[in-house]
């Protein structure tokens, strides 16, 4: 449908009508505008304009008057036209989806921009994380840590060998000296190293361990649901014996008692195959190897018996090792080195602590067996200079035992003569009553040594040493890699073709073999507990009634605690005392910061601000500049140094404080004092607290208005007693410089040394220049120095000008202190001509306005540090202390040294004695039933 708008009008000149028509397409919104002309001319000139439109413009059905000339298109061209405007719609429709599509799509891209900024920023994770090249950097540094490790050590070795080469060749020992120190220093530092880690990774796996026992034991409880009376388990008896030797080593670590229950104890010289026949007989390779340096540094008490799998186990830890598979058996030998190496402390090269392990399995014949660092007859420069002695001592102590079985072993490759346990044996055992020998290597001697003397020596005609057997053993090939049946399979295979043992029967059929030696080991083992074990029982019990009574003599009322109860006890004491920290009131908190925080800071005030300004001509404009640097500098972390100091006084406050009741047990003393010291020490305030207090103090400082009168009473009295109290220090700094006065010589019949009189005639001049100047400046010039050291010329007193100033500070400074407390009188009633005239006041107030302001700082910040001592740092506090307690809970040594005296020392003595001797009944009790 189209609707014709026609305006017309007229051009008189031209005699022209012209029609100007707007076309308007109702269903799309086109407009077309059609401007017919024609000239009025009889008969033509509506048909000429109709018929000029639909020339121009076919598209549409025009509607017009037929009077005019305007007639509609045919049918035809209306079905056309109509065609037309489909196809047009169609390919608006086109455009349309692909606008929509486009705007979609940036839609979409925007959306996805968005949730894509809103993700965190996860880049920090590629400087966290090395990737690509750099991990492989980082792992191939890894991979070559070991090796740096292992060439510093052979390149130390080998520069010791090679010293000897060095000097042939003439170049300098000197020289050769510093690079083999310097080397040994660089291995020493990494070996140090290695061990502290090691160290600390023991000890953290050692709580865990701990921790875990106790789980599994609330979780045993919880479970059954029964009481910790319940059926115990049943041990064998070789346990229960080795518990009761556990506790002894533990009990006499410095020898001192006389322990006199059997184990097998293995001695010998170093490298002769001692540790060799204990792994044969415990059938595991389970000691560490060395290619001739020392391994056992310290004793090493195996506790055999059977058990159906083949395990390890150290008596202070949990975990068993299979010792089935290589993996573990590596991991116990290097837990076996690890453990004597920590043992060894004090640059010792040995150690008397024991380590104890367990080993079970399939045919093991059960028995203790003491393995014991071997012989030396000479020392290397890296042993200690006690390390010969500390060895014999060690060994004889364990062979003088007169119920210890002794396992000498000798190496059958070397020169019988070269043996040195051989005389330490017979020194103890001169009958052989307890002695074994067993000769090792046999398989190098018979191509080294003569039939003959072997057999002098496996009969015992050798030695002058006696023994009540005497056995040869194979311990090896020689390669560290052969497990032990490859070794007892090699043993059995050379003692059954060994033309050395089968001439003549030069040894009897029951003297070879590890095997045998292992049967024999244990039966005389259990033989000699059968016939001494009741005895040792009955001198533990004598011992144990001893120390109960020696206890019921000097300690009648008190409990036998020993010093991990002691401990316990005193841990709880001292966390009482930190609750107590909240405890205290908030005014009491502010009292103590208040004094504490004047105390660090008065003489700064008075130093660097408030003398500095008196003496300017501006200052209130000096105080402002003063003020304002010292807070953004030093005053913040001066004021967290007094609330540090002041929570430390507190504290030790209460600690001292219940030293005074009824309760207190002074053996706690010097245990509290190291768990505070120490704890105060590790302490340290929030970082956050410095930035904090010095926006509050900046804005504290920019009041400078006193606002009432009570304010300003209070900061006339803060004056008063502050410049009162520097003026004391100044009249005591006076009489030391002075001397008495005249009362106190006349009276106390004191004198006036020679000093002191010139210092007199000194401050005599100064008064008078202080009297004809009431307003002198702090600094004396350089005509009046002259004038005093001339008037004293004349009373014959030399004195020269430092010494003039000398004297001349602490007479200015307490003229001034007297002319600012007379002030501080003035002003006390001058608030309100303050308050009308300000700064311009008659009466000079300024230094009463700066206290002002110092006191106000002093108060906020004491609120704020109380606030942070309640809400956080009593809480850090707190468990710093808990901390120091758990350290020195697992530190026995550090437990020794802070908990001792007679009654610690004889409760922890009666203790021990007292469940060893329940342990050995319980032992004799099983001994028993199993006869």
């Amino acid at each position: 449908m189209l609707r014709i708008y026609q305006n017309s009008y007229r051009r008189t000149a031209k005699k022209a009508v012209v029609y100007s028509t707007k076309v308007v397409c109702c269903n799309h919104s086109t407009l077309c505008n059609i401007t017919a002309s024609h000239y009025q001319r009889s008969g033509r000139g509506g048909s000429y304009g109709g018929q000029q439109h639909q020339r121009q413009h076919p598209e549409f059905l025009l509607a017009g008057n037929p009077a005019r000339g305007w007639s509609l298109p045919p049918p035809s061209r209306g079905y056309g036209m109509l065609v037309v405007r489909i196809i047009r719609g169609a390919l608006k429709l086109r455009y349309i989806v692909l606008g929509g599509a486009i705007g979609g799509g940036v839609s979409l891209s925007k959306k996805y921009e968005d949730w894509k900024d809103g993700l965190p920023d996860l880049k920090w994770l590629e400087d966290a994380m090395p990737q690509g090249e750099r991990w492989s950097q980082f792992s191939r540094n890894l991979l070559e840590v070991g090796s740096v490790v292992k060439n510093a050590i052979d390149i130390a070795k080998e520069d010791l060998k090679a010293k000897t080469t060095v000097a042939a060749l003439g170049i300098s020992a000197d020289e050769s000296r510093k690079k083999y120190d310097k080397l040994q220093s660089q291995v020493e530092t990494l070996q140090t190293e290695i061990m502290n880690v090691q160290i600390k990774y023991q000890k953290e796996l050692e709580k865990m361990e701990k921790e875990n026992r106790e789980l599994r034991q609330q979780y045993l409880i919880l479970k059954t649901n029964r009481k910790t009376s319940a059926k115990k388990i049943k041990k064998s008896l070789i346990d229960m014996y080795s518990e009761v030797l556990d506790e002894l080593s533990g009990y006499d670590t410095g020898y001192t008692m006389a322990d006199h229950l059997p184990r097998v104890v293995v001695v010998g010289d170093q490298s002769s195959g001692k540790t060799s026949v204990l792994e044969s007989i415990a059938k595991a390779r389970i000691f560490p190897r060395g290619s001739g340096e020392m391994m056992t540094r310290a004793p090493v008490k195996v506790t055999l018996a059977e058990g159906p799998y083949h395990v390890a186990q150290f008596r202070d830890s949990d975990r068993e090792y299979d010792l089935t598979k290589e993996a573990e058996l590596a991991e116990l030998r290097r837990e076996v080195e690890f453990r004597m190496r920590a043992s060894v402390r004090g640059g010792k090269t040995v150690s008397n602590e024991v380590i104890s392990m367990t080993v079970k399995g399939p045919g093991l014949q059960r028995m203790v067996l003491v393995d014991l660092p071997g012989i030396i007859s000479t020392m290397t420069v890296d042993m200690a200079s006690d390390t010969k002695d500390s060895i014999h001592q060690m060994t004889k102590h364990y062979m003088s035992n007169p119920n210890a079985i002794i396992l000498c072993i000798q190496d059958g490759s070397v020169d019988a003569e070269r043996s040195n346990v051989t005389d330490l044996v017979m020194q103890c055992d001169p009958l052989g009553r307890r002695t074994i020998f067993v000769l090792t290597k046999v398989d190098l001697a018979e191509e080294l040594a003569d039939p003959e003397r072997i057999r002098k020596i496996l009969s015992g005609k050798l030695f002058p040493m006696k023994a009540l057997g005497y056995y040869a053993v194979v311990t090896g090939r020689g390669r560290k890699d052969d497990s032990i049946d490859a070794i007892r399979q090699y043993e059995e295979e050379f003692f059954k073709n060994s033309k050395l043992f089968h001439r003549r029967g030069v040894i009897m059929p029951h003297q070879v073999t590890s095997r045998n030696l292992s049967l024999a080991v244990s039966d005389r083992f259990w033989k000699m507990v059968r016939e001494t074990i009741e005895q040792q029982a009955d001198a533990f019990k004598a011992t144990r009634f001893n120390l109960e009574t020696e206890w019921k003599n000097n300690f009648p009322r008190l409990r036998e605690s020993g010093r991990d109860e002691l401990f316990d006890k005193a841990k709880g004491e001292i966390l009482d005392e930190v609750i107590n920290l909240s405890q205290i009131s908030a005014k009491k908190w502010d009292d103590a910061l208040t004094s504490k925080l004047w105390e660090k800071l008065s003489n700064y005030v008075f130093e660097n601000i408030y003398l500095p300004a008196a003496q300017s001509d501006s200052f209130n404009t000096m105080v402002d500049i003063k003020l304002r640097q010292w807070t953004e500098q030093a005053l913040p972390a001066k004021s967290v140094e007094a609330g540090w100091e002041a929570l430390q006084q507190e504290f030790i406050h209460l600690m001292e404080r219940s030293k005074k009741t009824v309760e207190h047990d002074g053996i706690f003393d010097q245990l509290k004092a190291a768990v505070v010291d120490e704890a105060i020490r590790r302490h340290t305030w929030e970082d956050k607290a410095i930035d904090m207090l010095r926006v509050i103090q900046l804005n504290t400082l920019e009041d400078r208005f006193v606002h009432d009168k009570a304010e300003w009473d209070k900061a006339v009295k803060f004056l008063e007693d502050s410049v009162n109290g520097k003026l004391v220090q100044t009249e005591e700094t006076l009489a030391q410089m002075l001397g008495p006065g005249r009362v106190k010589r006349f009276t106390q019949w004191q004198y006036l040394s020679q000093d002191q009189e010139k210092r007199r005639s000194v401050k005599g001049e100064l008064d008078k220049i202080l009297k004809n100047d009431a307003k002198h400046l702090p600094t004396l010039s350089y005509d009046e120095l002259t004038t005093v050291r001339k008037n004293l010329q004349r009373d014959n007193v030399e004195v020269d000008t430092d010494y003039i100033r000398q004297t001349w500070f602490p007479v200015y400074r307490k003229y001034f202190l007297q002319q600012a407390l007379q002030r501080a009188k003035d002003c006390r009633k001058a608030y309100y001509l303050y308050t009308q005239q300000g700064a311009e006041c008659e009466v000079s107030c300024n230094d009463v306005v700066l206290f002002w302001r110092i006191q106000k700082v002093i108060k906020v910040t004491g609120n704020a540090l109380r606030q942070q001592v309640i809400n956080r740092e009593a809480r850090r506090l707190d468990k710093e202390i808990k901390a120091v307690l758990d350290e020195f809970g697992d530190d026995e040594e550090k437990k020794s040294h802070l908990l001792t005296g007679k009654r610690v020392l004889l409760a922890e003595e009666l203790i021990k004695v007292r469940q060893i001797q329940e342990k050995l009944e319980e032992f004799i009790n099983s001994l028993n039933q199993e006869k």
